[in-house]
């Protein structure tokens, strides 16, 4: 094969022939200059993988020459030789390279073969969510492995001016991910660029309701399902005019949102596992709700009288105690009608899932020990488990009608010695 200096104007020099020949550099061993019958020019290197004379040689295009200047070629040329000289076969790495599946690719495998397969469909719903909305239309055409920390670093940051708690649970998914990446082989064990990424801090404060806030929400539920709560109306805004009438300005709370909000804080079941909740699952005779499915797992819970109570007046619309808009589809949310119950009780800042930790303090406060309020809540991680597993059912029944009759009289208003005051932490 012919050899010569390969500069600019000795490659331009070049005129194809009738069938594709290397022009080798008379310089760098290896190193030439591919054209074809059409005319078409491109940098190559030959090599031999390891360096060994007994080792086939291999060739790599390295770009055109119209893209690649002739010094740009011979320093790409030379660090390929030297990564074979070294042991290295920069083709096959190449190839590895080209396999290698992006972020938003690996993402559908990851769905597929684990969030899917594996996890809860809540948890796997915040998953796909997080992957689907936050993570791919990021970062999803970079290459797995050329992931790095910094830029996951300013993904979280840039999520997290907004929603902090969103942001490191997103840190939680992608972390996940490359976990399961591992198991897959595509990146090396321990390979993780979410690690040492610090998380925002959540200073979200547990809320416990006083009694006198329970007979308000309590007064609150009974108006808005019966004869409705009052909207509050701006008759100064100009937009006030198109307005219902004053006669109709009234936000009516259905029977099964407002059992729902009752069976929350006399149970301190979580929101998900009442919305969820089916008939079938509700043992009348034992006074127990079996939940074939929880946060921590199956879980069953203690009726004390005042939530067994709300359940025998609610009329068997369908498969769910709280009927959705369709007789068989569960509800979703309470957010409105809990909004506006908190709104006319004058209540602020607390959230739904407060009802529990509610629940919790009045029987903390009213002197029953931790582990019997542990295990009315279900908190049954492997370790609590087994310290709740020696309890017998008569005191947890019992802890459940103290709770319950105390919780009840505060949502009639009858007024009780033993209720909470507003704690700024967890008991």
């Amino acid at each position: 094969m012919p050899s010569h200096k390969l500069t600019k104007r000795t490659v331009d020099a070049i005129a194809p022939l009738t069938k594709t020949r290397v022009h080798y550099d008379s310089e760098l061993k290896g190193f030439g200059v591919r054209v074809t019958p059409s005319g078409h020019k491109a940098w190559v290197v030959e090599y031999r993988p390891g360096g060994g004379r007994n080792t086939p040689t291999k060739r790599m295009t390295l770009g055109r020459t119209g893209t690649l200047t002739p010094d740009e070629a011979r320093r790409k040329a030379r660090e390929i030789l030297a990564s074979a000289l070294l042991g290295g076969d920069p083709a096959l790495e190449k190839s590895d390279a080209r396999k290698m599946p992006t972020l938003a690719q690996f993402a559908e495998t990851f769905i597929r073969d684990h969030v899917d397969v594996k996890l809860k469909k809540s948890t796997a719903s915040t998953y796909r969510d997080h992957l689907e909305r936050l993570i791919v239309p990021e970062i999803g055409s970079i290459k797995l492995d050329q992931l790095t920390r910094k830029r996951v670093s300013a993904l979280h940051s840039k999520i997290g001016t907004k929603s902090p708690g969103i942001a490191n649970r997103m840190l939680a998914t992608l972390s996940s991910m490359f976990g399961f990446a591992a198991i897959k082989e595509l990146v090396p064990e321990g390979f993780n660029p979410t690690r040492k990424i610090e998380k925002f801090p959540e200073n979200q404060l547990e809320r416990f309701l006083s009694s006198d806030e329970i007979r308000r929400i309590g007064e609150a539920i009974c108006e808005g399902e019966t004869t409705g709560i009052p909207w509050v109306v701006d008759e100064t805004h100009p937009k006030s005019k198109h307005v219902a009438k004053a006669e109709n300005r009234f936000t009516l709370i259905d029977r099964y949102a407002a059992a729902a909000i009752r069976l929350l804080l006399l149970t301190g079941a979580r929101r998900g596992e009442i919305l969820a909740l089916k008939w079938e699952n509700v043992d009348v005779e034992h006074g127990l709700l079996h939940l074939p499915d929880s946060k921590t797992g199956k879980k069953t819970i203690v009726l004390n009288a005042a939530a067994a109570k709300v359940l025998a007046d609610l009329p068997r619309l369908g498969s769910y105690v709280i009927a959705g808009r369709e007789p068989d589809t569960p509800r979703h949310d309470l957010k409105k009608p809990w909004a506006a119950v908190l709104r006319r009780a004058g209540v602020k800042n607390v959230r739904l899932h407060d009802l529990r930790h509610t629940h919790a303090s009045f029987g903390v406060n009213a002197g029953m020990g931790l582990p019997i309020v542990g295990k009315l809540l279900g908190h049954s991680r492997s370790s609590t488990t087994e310290r709740y597993a020696h309890l017998a059912d008569d005191p947890v029944r019992q802890a459940s009608e103290d709770i319950g009759c105390k919780l009840s009289a505060a949502l009639e208003g009858k007024g009780t010695d033993a209720g909470s005051s507003d704690l700024e932490r967890s008991p």
